[in-house]
Order: structure tokens, then C-alpha cells, then sequence
């Protein structure tokens, strides 16, 4: 039986065998929901997306098109590996937009995050009706949705670009397989289905990319310091065998400057504040602690390497008081 809401009783899944039920369960339902119309999905390349990406294939195959969309705020070598899995290796229909300068320029001199974030969500679903215009027989728009999504829009904590807030007009009904499931439950489901474990143990990754984890205004100077910090961290993580173990480990950096000293003389430049977090379901998180001869290390490759930074912190905060984005 498929639910619109979690219910209260509901086993958690954390075998292959609660994951196949679920998965044979959704294949019925999502038959049954599409028929033969053709669904467009959102496919960043993240856990969710991609789980929902082989529910869909294993349901309906090729009336599935699949959509990335490079809005200029993903993580370094992203778009490059999402053509790569799914394009080349899993043969999905897909088709790959290069958006960077229209959502960059809609969010030029924004700094309120909700707002960002509302921006960055309501561009989505315009690339997607264009993209659908070009289409024939698209009635379904596929979401990664999760549970902690919506309860977290439904007690006010953050607006989701995947709870909510979709356009009156919207013309495309709702596909949310895994809607009611905890992310380490998505995890097992993506297991079970087969996909590759560099694609199902990745962390968490939020929709509105790094737009989040660049406060205040975005500019392109910044987000590349968010860009190549990013990659820095993720992988001394996997020189040091952190990848796979942390459950989600990210760079910041914020609208404000300090005074450091480079080369022998003064520098007047970004932080880069690091966050690493454990967590079984997004709803509490603790901080990671890490190594303090890997964390000097982090300090000396990201000041040395990363144009624009002179500093390097670490967010000792768990979840409460702080959300797991740093926003």
C-alpha cells in the first residue's frame, strides 16, 4: 500500500527484504499513477534524485526524461559526473542544461536565504515547463522528496524546493516516491535497486546547491571559494577514510573579510568555515570530530590553494541549536 503521509507505525527499512516490499509497492504504484504518459524528473545527481531516477526506470523506463539542470551552484566536477553515470553508463534519457548565467543573474545582490532559496526552486520549475514544452505526452513531474522535507516546511523551520510552493498554474501532477521515507532508509532502497555505492552512500547534497553555503549576496568571485574549498575537503575526507563514515561534510563561506597576512604582507580576505556532521535522520545531528593534524592540513592546503581566503574555521554546533546547512 502506497501513503500520501508516513504512518506513525510504519517499520522503518533497513534490510533488503523491507526495501524490496517498498520498491515492488512503488513500481505498482507509479504504473498505476503514470500509465503511459511521460514523466520529467529533476535529476541533480544526489541520493534522492537518483533513487527516484531508478524507481522510475525500473516502472516505466524510457517514458522517464530525465533533466540536469547546471545552475552554476553545483560541486565541482558534478554536472560532468552526472552525464557520466546516468547518460553514459545507465543509458537514461537525458538531457543536460546549462543554466548557470539565468539563475545567477536572477539571484544577483539576494542575501535573504528563504528568498534565495524560493528563487532558485521557482527558476527550476520554469526550466522544467520549457524543457516539457519541447515534449511530448509530459503530465508528471518527479521530485526526491523525503520526509524530513516536508515536515520541516510544515513547522516553518525551512522552505524546501521540493515541499510546497509550486506555481497555482502548474501544469504537471506530482510524482514523490519516496516521500515518506528517512534518508538512511532512501539509502537501503537505493542499495536494493542496484545502484553503484558512490552514487547511493553520497551525502546529501541541498537543492539549492551551493547557493546556500555561499550567505549573502552571490557572487561568482565567492561561489568559486565555495567551489574549490568544497573539493579540497571532500577529498582529504577520502585520502583519510572520512568518506562514507561522516554523513555530510561541507565548506561556507560568508559575505565578510578579515585581516591575515600572506607573503609576507597584509591580506584583507574570505573564511572558509568547514561543517561535518553525523546524523540517522536529518532531524538531529552531531558534530564530527575531526583530527586536529587533518584539520591543519585542510587549513594549510585551503589558504594556500583557494583564491580570495585567509582563514579557516570550524562549526562545532549541533543540530539543535543549528540546522544542518549553515545558511
Amino acid at each position: 500500500m502506497v501513503f500520501d503521509r508516513r504512518p506513525d507505525d510504519m517499520v522503518r527499512i533497513t534490510t533488503t527484504e523491507l526495501a524490496n516490499q517498498f520498491i515492488a509497492d512503488q513500481v505498482a504504484a507509479l504504473r498505476e499513477q503514470v500509465k503511459d504518459k511521460k514523466v520529467l524528473l529533476a535529476l541533480s545527481g544526489g541520493v534522492d534524485s537518483s533513487v527516484v531516477a531508478a524507481l522510475l526506470i525500473k516502472a516505466i523506463g524510457q517514458q522517464l526524461v530525465c533533466v540536469h539542470v547546471n545552475h552554476g551552484l553545483l560541486r565541482k566536477g558534478e554536472p560532468e559526473q552526472v552525464i557520466e553515470v546516468f547518460r553514459n553508463q545507465m543509458n537514461a534519457n537525458l538531457i543536460y542544461v546549462d543554466a548557470t548565467d539565468r539563475f545567477l543573474d536572477k539571484l544577483k545582490d539576494v542575501t535573504d536565504p528563504e528568498t534565495k532559496r524560493k528563487i532558485i526552486g521557482g527558476e527550476f520549475i520554469e526550466v522544467f515547463a520549457e524543457e516539457a514544452r519541447k515534449l511530448d505526452g509530459i503530465e508528471f513531474l518527479a521530485q526526491g522528496t523525503i520526509w524530513p522535507d516536508i515536515l520541516e516546511s510544515e513547522h516553518g523551520i525551512k522552505a524546501h524546493h521540493n515541499a510546497g510552493g509550486l506555481p497555482e498554474d502548474m501544469k504537471f501532477e506530482l510524482v514523490e516516491p519516496v516521500k515518506i521515507l528517512f534518508k538512511d532508509e532512501v539509502r537501503v532502497v537505493g542499495k536494493a535497486l542496484g545502484l553503484p555505492d558512490n552514487m547511493v552512500f553520497r551525502q546529501p547534497f541541498p537543492g539549492p546547491g551551493l547557493g546556500v553555503r555561499c550567505p549573502g549576496a552571490i557572487t561568482r568571485d565567492r561561489l568559486e571559494a565555495v567551489r574549490e574549498s568544497d573539493a579540497i575537503l571532500r577529498e582529504e575526507f577520502a585520502k583519510n577514510g572520512l568518506e562514507g563514515k561522516v554523513w555530510q561534510y561541507f565548506t561556507v563561506v560568508p559575505d565578510f573579510k578579515s585581516t591575515g597576512v600572506k607573503d609576507g604582507k597584509r591580506s584583507f580576505e574570505w573564511s572558509v568555515i568547514i561543517r561535518a556532521v553525523n546524523t540517522s535522520d536529518a532531524m538531529t545531528a552531531e558534530v564530527e570530530n575531526i583530527p586536529f593534524a587533518l584539520m591543519q592540513h585542510l587549513v594549510k592546503r585551503i589558504t594556500s590553494e583557494v583564491k580570495g581566503v585567509n582563514r579557516v574555521l570550524y562549526d562545532f554546533t549541533p543540530k539543535p541549536t543549528g540546522t544542518i546547512e549553515f545558511e
